[in-house]
C-alpha cells in the first residue's frame, strides 16, 4: 500500500489527462447554464460550443484509454481509471444530449426546472473537479471525501427537482407532444447528475483502496 501511494505523485500521464477531462466538464457545464439562461437568438452559439467541448472530451477520453492500453504501471487500478474516465465522459454526453434536444425540439421556453437542473449539473461538475484534482495526492483524502459527499447531495436534490417537475407536468400540461419533449429533456438533464455521482462513487472506491 505504501509503495502504491508513493507512486501516485509521480504519475505524469493519467493525472494530467484526468484533470483535463474534469476541467473540460466544468467548462461544458458552465456553457449549459449560459444556454438555459440565454435569449433565444443566442442559444445556437452555446449549443455549438457544447458540441465542440464534447468533442474535446471525447479526445481526452480516447487518450486516457490509449494510455491504459500501453502502460503496465498505472497510478491506481486500471478498471477504476476506466470507470472514472467513462463516467466523466457520460456526464458530458448527457449535457450534449440535452443541448441537442433543445435544438431539435425547437424549445422556445426554458422552464425553471431546466435552469435548476443545469445549475445542479454545474455544481456537481465543480465538486467532481475538486475530487479529481485531489487524487494527485492522497493526503487530500478529506477534501476528496467532502467533494464526493457534496456530489451525492447534489444528485439527491436533482432527483427531487425531477420528480416534482414531472408530477407538476402531468397535472398541468395538456399538449401530449410538449409533455413528451419536456419529460425527455428533464430526464436527460437529471441523468447527467446521476453520472456525476457514478464518477464520485468510483473516486470513493479509489480512496478506500489507497488512502
Amino acid at each position: 500500500m505504501g509503495f502504491l501511494q508513493a507512486l501516485l505523485p509521480q504519475d505524469r500521464k493519467f493525472f494530467p489527462l484526468l484533470n483535463q477531462a474534469s476541467l473540460n466538464l466544468v467548462k461544458t457545464a458552465k456553457v449549459l447554464v449560459e444556454l438555459v439562461n440565454a435569449d433565444p437568438g443566442k442559444r445556437k452559439e452555446y449549443i455549438k460550443e457544447i458540441e465542440h467541448l464534447e468533442h474535446q472530451g471525447d479526445n481526452i477520453t480516447h487518450m486516457i484509454f490509449n494510455e491504459l492500453s500501453r502502460n503496465f504501471i498505472t497510478p491506481f487500478d486500471r478498471e477504476d481509471i476506466h470507470a472514472l474516465t467513462s463516467a466523466i465522459d457520460d456526464v458530458l454526453d448527457f449535457i450534449h444530449g440535452s443541448a441537442k434536444r433543445f435544438e431539435l425540439y425547437k424549445v422556445d421556453e426554458m422552464i425553471e426546472p431546466y435552469v435548476q437542473l443545469a445549475d445542479n449539473i454545474l455544481k456537481g461538475a465543480i465538486e467532481l473537479n475538486v475530487a479529481v484534482h485531489g487524487l494527485n495526492n492522497m493526503k487530500n483524502a478529506a477534501v476528496i471525501k467532502e467533494a464526493c459527499v457534496k456530489i451525492n447531495s447534489i444528485e439527491n436534490h436533482a432527483d427531487e427537482i425531477f420528480n416534482s417537475s414531472i408530477a407538476a407536468l402531468f397535472e398541468s400540461e395538456t399538449d401530449p407532444i410538449r409533455l413528451i419533449k419536456i419529460k425527455e429533456i428533464l430526464a436527460v438533464l437529471e441523468t447527467a447528475t446521476d453520472k456525476c455521482e457514478d464518477a464520485a462513487n468510483t473516486i470513493q472506491t479509489i480512496l478506500i483502496k489507497y488512502s
